[in-house]
């Protein structure tokens, strides 16, 4: 175990690892925040889902654990699909409105964010074809809020959406 976090501090961002001094004049690095969840929902066919986040995701190559850390965050997404439009809720903490960017097609959105503190990215595949020229979306506590009506007709262009 300690081989595979030794290797886990070799492969993470310079910007997670740190040097701390304590107060009897010893050195210890630190590593981090390192990230991870999932969230579990039931989709329309009655089957579960499951939808990791985070900036920490584990993964078997060859028969062995590997770990792969990145800088940036996955953030917390739900998706909501309903009849007439698709509603995607993202958790966004500790940031603000203006930090965020945000852009879409017919059939995806794209988030990111870059500050010294915090760094997010998500694309979100959409589950039906949306008309992204109509998309609203809101910013309140750190939570983004983004309502795109469904449309039926062909493919749109890559566009910034205005967030409220």
């Amino acid at each position: 175990m300690a081989k595979e976090f030794e290797q886990l501090a070799q492969r993470a961002p310079q910007t997670l690892q740190r040097e701390q001094t304590l107060p009897d004049g010893t050195k210890v690095r630190s590593w981090g925040p390192f990230v991870y969840g999932y969230s579990v929902t039931v989709g329309p066919d009655g089957k579960p889902k499951v939808t990791e986040f985070g900036n920490f995701k584990a993964q078997t190559q060859l028969g062995k654990p590997q770990m792969d850390v990145k800088e940036e965050r996955e953030p917390l997404t739900d998706i909501i699909d309903d009849e007439t439009e698709v509603r995607v809720i993202i958790e966004l903490p500790g940031v603000g409105k203006k930090d965020i960017k945000l852009s879409g097609t017919d059939k995806k959105l794209t988030i990111s964010v870059e500050t010294p503190e915090r760094k997010y990215f998500k694309e979100v595949e959409l589950p039906a074809k949306v008309n992204v020229n109509k998309a609203k979306s809101t910013y309140t506590n750190g939570v983004l809020d983004i309502t795109v009506p469904k449309n039926k007709q062909e493919k749109s262009k890559n566009r910034q959406i205005k967030i409220e």
